[in-house]
């Protein structure tokens, strides 16, 4: 491209600058970051998992956290909430546990970890004596989720409780 003929060196060098500016930035991607390849966040996620499945619960944890750093809008997100809890779950941070496992439920509502989520609080919930929330939970599962694997051992759950409690209502006083 030529470029006009001007008095002004100064203005010719702002001028041919500017032309120039112009023809790179009709380059595709010359200014953009490059983008990823979109199995960058499966292969983190797929490699943290490694960790969950070897029972490094701790390096699993700290996997997933910034697997949320990095890619807190992947289609993983849920799962890495999800699979956060487990590790808080197995190593006893119950507390931690039912911060995830909600945040799949508030965070994620697509989500199908959804039911799987619903359940665990309900199991945290048992765990710490709080038996009223736990049976609310698991009935949550067996209502929304009918047809989860979750919501067949929430039914299981309900039913002990049940059992339980007719057990409980037939000893002498």
């Amino acid at each position: 491209m030529a470029i006009p003929h001007f008095k002004s060196g100064r203005l010719r060098g702002s001028l041919a600058l500017l032309v120039l500016l112009g023809n790179l930035a009709t380059v595709p991607g010359l200014f953009a970051a490059p983008p990823q390849p979109p199995d960058v966040s499966r292969r983190l996620y797929d490699r943290v998992m490694e960790e969950f499945r070897h029972k490094d619960y701790d390096a699993a944890l700290a996997g997933f956290r910034f697997f949320l750093e990095l890619h807190g809008q992947s289609a993983l997100s849920a799962n890495a909430q999800y699979w956060m809890g487990e590790c808080q779950y197995r190593t006893g941070h119950y507390k931690d546990a039912l911060g995830s496992f909600f945040n799949v439920i508030s965070y994620y509502p697509l989500s199908q970890k959804i039911a799987a989520s619903t359940f665990k609080i309900g199991q945290i919930y048992a765990r710490q004596g709080d038996r009223e929330k736990a049976l609310m939970m698991y009935a949550r599962v067996t209502d929304q989720y009918p047809d989860s694997a979750e919501a067949d051992l929430a039914r299981k759950a309900l039913e002990a409780a049940a059992a339980k409690n007719e057990s409980v209502a037939a000893e002498p006083s």
